[in-house]
């Protein structure tokens, strides 16, 4: 997962995205630069739309799914062709399905015990839930510790403090409502949601000393 993320640090997170929509959307942000996504599972169709994206792209993305809240909800999706899992928690069922099954994910953490416990799991790439509500210096704190951790923020990240958070520590972010203008979206200017993507690459890139 580390390594995913590393090559991917921004995660496209489509929630309620309609399914008709699916393929333009995905091709819009893979054209910004962008080629790493998740579903979330409390969306309608998720699952299909999880394999709609990789019978469309293939090779292209990758595509997991999120808010994987039960074992069983991940077995249903990495049996619709999930990628990976993402969770806005450390649930222990969870953990020990992905461990026990060689799935690569993400679990959510927020305090040293979530930490650590994903740790006994043997998942020490983690997504920091919700990251907009911490202070700017809390992934260093929880990285003092836990010195063999990483983290991805997901939940208040927003276009506007996006690289704040690699300036604190992460390796990732991820973005659902905000990724793409949802005028542009609505009125069907995929190219216009190509070049805001690409924007936020650009200054991620920056940022990480890429650019």
């Amino acid at each position: 997962m580390r390594e995913t993320v590393q090559e991917n640090p921004l995660l496209a997170i489509m929630r309620n995205v309609p399914l008709e929509q699916t393929e333009d959307y995905v091709g819009a942000v893979i054209r910004g630069g962008v080629h790493f996504f998740e579903v979330a599972m409390n969306t309608p169709h998720a699952l299909e739309q999880i394999r709609l994206i990789r019978n469309s792209f293939g090779k292209e993305i990758l595509v997991g799914a999120g808010t994987v809240l039960t074992a069983e909800a991940a077995e249903k999706a990495v049996e619709s062709g999930a990628q990976f899992l993402l969770s806005p928690s450390s649930d222990e069922q969870v953990l020990a399905y992905c461990q026990e099954n060689d799935i690569m994910m993400m679990p959510g953490v927020l305090t040293p015990s979530d930490v650590a416990l994903c740790l006994r799991y043997g998942f020490s790439t983690l997504k920091l839930f919700p990251a907009g509500g911490m202070s700017a210096g809390y992934v260093k704190l929880l990285k003092g510790p836990f010195d063999n951790t990483e983290y991805v923020a997901i939940g208040g990240v927003t276009p506007e403090n996006l690289t704040d958070f690699f300036r604190q520590g992460c390796i990732g972010a991820g973005l659902g409502s905000s990724l793409v203008p949802k005028e542009a979206a609505a009125k069907g200017d995929w190219e216009a949601c190509a070049a805001y993507v690409r924007a936020m690459v650009d200054k991620i890139e920056k940022v990480r000393g890429r650019g």
